[in-house]
């Protein structure tokens, strides 16, 4: 079975950091079930060999096990944990970025009826599905390139474009394929939501937002929301927040100087929405992960 050889790859090249000889591939190896972490999700899609993941955005949760693929279609500020995971039988992941230009021309190579015709309806930005065997062998023949450096610059990218393509023939085809759509709904939520991120410091109008992206304010107002299952000004206060708990970590006793630096005029709004947020207010997490602790990544 394919996800029994995954199984043993993740187990034996995963690292605490993540990352992989292959840009764009990260693993996760994880002997303890954890806290929450709160980060950006990127655009990946990710798979779990063993364990159990758990992945919030907004007021929806996903829940992803052995065998399963969770795909992010754009990059939104989520909240992970792992579950089922113990000593000797650790949880263990497979990221990949997706690459919106690869699966463009991707698109281009297709022959007539060679992939579905995309709905142009917004989707949420997160999805769960089976894996299917073709996208686990994939995935397996390119992790197997970790133990063949002679053939991992010419391999990796063929077999990273042979994921893209399972993915965009799969159950979750559409999304992935808005990806490579430039006049499609999820890159006009994918623009506005990158200008949010970009300026998240500074207050901004939701018209103005909205004329950036190239859609009406309504259009505007039920897409992003569909996407993302937040309204901008939520997205924003999410991108602030993560941006503040990183700059916490450099500058542990200046809380109110933190806030104001990503957008907070009161220092008791920007204490009570980050305790919200994470749990705790920021004076006491940012003694955590100065004793150890830091800001966590959701996926793979």
């Amino acid at each position: 079975m394919p996800v029994d050889e995954l199984r043993e790859l993740l187990d034996r090249h995963a690292r605490p950091d993540l990352t992989t000889a292959i840009d764009g591939v990260r693993l996760c190896k994880s002997d303890h079930t954890a806290a929450p972490e709160s980060s950006m999700s990127g655009m990946v899609v990710a798979v779990v060999a063993q364990g159990r993941k758990r992945l919030g955005l907004g007021n929806r949760f996903y829940d992803y096990g052995a065998g399963q693929y969770l795909v992010t279609s754009v990059d939104v500020p989520v909240t992970g944990r792992v579950l089922d995971a113990a000593y000797g039988r650790p949880a263990l992941g497979f990221g990949m970025t997706l690459e919106p230009a690869v699966i463009a021309e991707l698109m281009l190579q297709a022959g007539p009826g060679d992939i579905p015709r995309s709905t142009g309806a917004p989707r949420p930005g997160i999805a769960v599905s089976d894996a299917p065997d073709e996208l686990l062998d994939a995935i397996v023949r390119l992790l197997r390139l970790l133990d063949q450096p002679r053939d991992r610059r010419t391999l990796a990218p063929i077999f990273k474009r042979e994921i893209l393509w399972r993915l965009m023939t799969g159950e979750q085809g559409d999304a992935v394929r808005q990806l490579g759509l430039a006049g499609s709904n999820l890159r006009h939520v994918t623009l506005a939501a990158q200008w949010i991120k970009e300026n998240y410091a500074r207050p901004f109008r939701v018209e103005e937002v909205a004329k950036l992206s190239g859609l009406s304010v309504s259009a505007f107002h039920r897409n992003f929301q569909a996407v993302t299952a937040m309204t901008p000004i939520q997205f924003q206060k999410h991108i602030r927040l993560q941006a503040a708990r990183l700059l916490l970590v450099d500058n542990p006793s200046d809380v109110t100087g933190v806030g104001s630096r990503v957008g907070y005029d009161s220092p008791s709004q920007f204490s009570r929405e980050y305790r919200r947020l994470f749990g705790v207010p920021p004076s006491r997490d940012s003694v955590r992960m100065r004793d150890g602790g830091s800001p966590g990544s959701a996926l793979p």
